[in-house]
């Protein structure tokens, strides 16, 4: 049975939305505000992200930490948030008799929160601990250094924890300010899903969010498009592994290719029976991992390649992916991979969403990023509707004569013998 999402819109603006499954032994409680690293200043970059850690540091009526996370984990549920370029979401899965303290707890953390500056002075060094943890770990560099060879110096290509340099340098007062630009009721939707009914979760949020100021939408500045002069960036390092990152500049959220997009990137690298897999790993055994992946941003997006290969083998491998990537833009997708890759990605959508937790996060995404709800089948009918012919021009949109934006971090062939391969 379909699983029907409910918005009510409160008296002071924001967005409430529930996805009842009386089935559910959970209830998952979101806040979702809409602002990440591309909403923010060079200067003040990663302040969204040592927000998110600050929220949970205490409140008026929780006053530290472990009171924060004992109301939540003494019920046996977990709490958590996370940052990206585009949105913050603050967290909690709790069983379902419990929904009403984890109402409580997230509306408290976003209303009420002390924001103490000795805290905010503790935890600073925890930030730059875990931006030291991502340079030390070159899957995850490699990462970081590809959106800049991908976006260039735009906050869409920053990355979203900022550097040691600027998390050293943000004050008390950047963050209040943050939050009243940021954290209002028309930049937020407020999500609740599992073995809940909606009329409840909105009287909660009426009394609980009655706090929380209005204000408008506050979308990030415009992505440029275009490759920047520096796209190809290597960083040589004493490891035993090499990581490629291979990038086009791509797809925005919602443009009408997105779903032919899906199907190109799970013919090319998702599983075990894609193309990239087969080809690099399985035929030449030349990584262990190689995989793409597809990021879709407000007006822009990107299609990357990843690979851990040996220096030894980092230039043929580079050329493998590159050629397969030129393959699928010459030939047709045959009708038999095309339909695999067609129930591969639908069948995963579907087991996807299986939980409360996974529909609570659909749809406050979705309902703050997009201002409405695809529903479940729509999103099913429009991966089977690719067609090859689809494919083959969405392909033809991302990959192209001068398009790869490339990223190493290991041993590696200088910076213009793989910029050649990229070209050849």
């Amino acid at each position: 049975m379909a699983v029907e999402p409910r918005v009510a819109t409160l008296a002071n603006g924001l967005r409430v939305i529930t996805a009842t499954l009386p089935q559910a032994q959970a209830a998952a409680v979101a806040f979702f505000a809409g602002v990440g690293s591309r909403g923010e200043e060079r200067r003040t970059n990663g302040l969204s992200h040592y927000l998110e850690h600050m929220l949970f540091k205490g409140t008026q009526a929780r006053p530290n930490a472990q009171q924060i996370a004992q109301a939540i984990e003494g019920a046996g549920g977990t709490l958590n948030a996370y940052t990206t370029h585009e949105l913050t979401c603050y967290w909690n899965n709790v069983p379902f008799e419990a929904a009403a303290g984890g109402i409580d707890v997230v509306a408290d953390m976003i209303q009420h929160s002390l924001l103490a500056a000795e805290e905010i002075d503790r935890e600073r060094t925890v930030v730059q601990q875990e931006i030291r943890r991502s340079h030390d770990t070159p899957a995850a560099w490699v990462s970081e250094l590809l959106g800049r060879a991908t976006f260039g110096d735009q906050p869409v290509g920053w990355p979203v924890a900022g550097s040691l340099e600027t998390v050293g340098a943000l004050e008390r007062g950047d963050f209040t300010a943050h939050m009243a630009r940021f954290y209002t009721t028309r930049n937020a939707v407020f999500s609740v899903a599992g073995n809940v009914e909606h009329e409840a979760v909105v009287a909660a949020a009426e009394r609980l969010f009655r706090d929380l100021p209005a204000g408008e939408a506050a979308p990030a500045p415009p992505a440029q498009p275009g490759l920047p002069a520096e796209r190809v960036i290597v960083e040589q390092r004493e490891t035993e592994q090499t990581q490629i990152a291979l990038s086009a500049q791509a797809l925005a959220r919602n443009d009408p290719d997105r779903y032919a997009l899906e199907i190109l990137h799970t013919i090319l690298g998702r599983g075990m029976s894609s193309r990239l897999f087969e080809e690099v790993r399985e035929r030449r055994g030349l990584a262990y991992s190689v995989g793409s992946r597809v990021s879709r941003f407000r007006d822009i997006g990107a299609f990357t390649v990843a690979a851990g290969v040996t220096r030894a083998q980092q230039e043929e491998a580079l050329q493998v992916i590159v050629g397969e990537l030129w393959r699928v833009v010459a030939d047709a997708v045959p009708e038999d991979e095309l339909r695999r890759a067609i129930d591969y990605a639908t069948g995963s959508f579907r087991l996807s969403i299986e939980t409360a937790m996974s529909y609570g996060q659909r749809y406050g995404d979705q309902l703050l990023q997009d201002g409405r709800i695809e529903p479940v089948e729509e999103t099913v009918a429009a991966l089977r509707a690719v067609t090859a012919a689809d494919v083959q021009r969405v392909a033809r949109r991302v990959i192209g004569p001068g398009q790869f934006a490339l990223a190493v971090v290991g041993p590696s062939a200088p910076a213009d013998r793989l910029d050649a391969i990229l070209a050849s």
